[in-house]
């Protein structure tokens, strides 16, 4: 059995994802209902939970200042989000590989997000969460936000904007950097693509490429069509993306 402990202001919120546990994850056992932080570490520190359901807008502290509480080697827990933040504050959560629940909770979320966590609950999240404290606070500034990317058994915590292409190798991506380094990332294509749908500059310009128009040299339209970016890399782009990709540069 899973132990966790739920964290929300809301007495209806706090029932509803209780029944809904019982009732589709009887993996998980609840240790203890909080209406608030404080409640809440002090019930972490009691029950020593491996899951954590946490609200963020709480009054008097956000869900977020968790980590305020707590050293790095004591987060020995995962956590799930609850949140009604709108569609731009999500993609906060995405860019950190945090996952949450958006509310009002439907089960099969909530099962989707269980099964996640079973798979992945040996990661300590404390550098993730830290990367989530700083991607809420930057706001739109997208050269200042950061994306966590999963390489083997590491982490890695780069700018979007340090990213000239990444190529899709099947279920993995291969990441090049403005630094001239390139990372094997194991997630694919995909993945990259819906992390970075929100960021203007960055276009999935063939079934195998998505590339930084900001670093984008020349557009050549012969052999099918490609594109010249910086670190003398080129990337193909697909001719139903030609038109997207000229809009893009103005």
């Amino acid at each position: 059995m899973v132990k966790c402990i739920v964290i929300d202001d809301e007495p209806k919120a706090r029932n509803l994802l209780k029944s809904i546990i019982e009732q589709y994850c009887p993996i998980l056992t609840i240790e203890a209902l909080c209406e608030d932080l404080p409640s809440g570490v002090k019930a972490i520190k009691k029950h020593k939970p491996q899951l954590i359901f946490l609200d963020i807008e709480m009054p008097g502290h956000s869900g977020l200042e968790l980590m305020d509480f707590f050293n790095d080697n004591e987060v020995d827990f995962s956590i799930i989000f609850t949140t009604a933040y709108n569609e731009y504050a999500l993609q906060a959560f995405r860019f950190s590989a945090i996952d949450y629940l958006l509310k009002p909770i439907q089960h099969n979320q909530l099962v989707e997000a269980v099964e996640r966590y079973s798979k992945k609950h040996h990661q300590n999240q404390s550098d993730k969460l830290r990367t989530l404290q700083e991607n809420l606070s930057i706001n739109k500034d997208w050269d200042e936000k950061r994306i966590v990317v999963p390489s083997g058994q590491s982490m890695h915590f780069i700018k979007p904007v340090d990213i000239i292409m990444i190529k899709g190798e099947a279920a993995y991506s291969e990441l090049h950097l403005i630094n001239g380094t390139t990372m094997l990332a194991s997630k694919n294509l995909k993945h990259f693509e819906e992390m970075l749908s929100a960021i203007p500059f960055f276009l999935r310009s063939h079934k195998s490429y998505i590339v930084n128009t900001r670093a984008v040299l020349q557009y050549v339209k012969s052999d099918g069509g490609y594109l010249k970016l910086k670190n003398d890399l080129t990337a193909l782009i697909s001719s139903d993306k030609v038109d997207e990709f000229l809009s893009l540069m103005g």
